[in-house]
């Protein structure tokens, strides 16, 4: 048999931008639920240090995405922008369950970075909205805390189904590949992504 050929899918820069965001994510939740939930709080204590740790994941975070985007292919993020910003005619026959032909995303990683992107500016808000009311009156807005838990609750939800169709669901689970090292399967591309292999070449 030949051998498989391969297309590249992402470049170095999207994939630490993908990595970076997925890192502080789980360093994030976790500290997050240690700060949240009592029998967690209890068991691991040091709630200062707990405390610090999220708050310094979040500043390096943020610096860590914004020195991707400076030092990164800023061009090539640019035209990913557009193609995860344009919902086409097959997107929303997709979406609504047809099978219809997808470009290098599908409407569901479409929805789903623009989900991953909201909540994150809107964690980043809370966030530091909550740091600052620590210290002033004057930044403790009602329904913050609401908004930053509900947020960690949908992030959950997102990221698990993101994680099944990852690593666990047989016909999706090779675009783990394409983030990791950055190329996917040919047939494989042809088959989940039939609008995209040819300009991929």
């Amino acid at each position: 048999m030949s051998e498989p050929r391969y297309v590249r899918r992402f470049s170095r820069t999207e994939r630490s931008l993908h990595w970076v965001h997925a890192s502080a994510f789980f360093v994030l939740l976790g500290s997050g639920l240690v700060l949240y939930l009592p029998s967690l709080a209890t068991e691991v204590g040091r709630r200062p240090l707990v405390k610090d740790v999220h708050l310094l994941t979040a500043v390096a975070w943020i610096l860590a995405l914004a020195a991707v985007l400076v030092l990164g292919d800023r061009r090539g993020l640019r035209a990913t922008a557009r193609e995860l910003d344009v919902f086409d005619a097959d997107d929303r026959r997709w979406l609504l369950g047809a099978d219809a032909p997808q470009g290098r995303f599908n409407a569901g990683q479409k929805l789903n970075a623009a989900l991953t992107a909201a909540f994150a500016l809107l964690f980043a808000v809370s966030g530091t909205l909550l740091w600052l009311g620590e210290r002033d009156t004057r930044f403790r807005l009602d329904g913050t805390i609401v908004l930053h838990d509900v947020l960690t609750y949908a992030s959950v939800a997102l990221v698990a189904g993101h994680l099944y169709l990852a690593v666990i669901h047989p016909t999706t689970r090779h675009a783990l590949r394409g983030i990791t090292r950055g190329s996917v399967r040919e047939d494989w591309a042809r088959e989940h992504h039939a609008k995209w292999p040819t300009d991929a070449q």
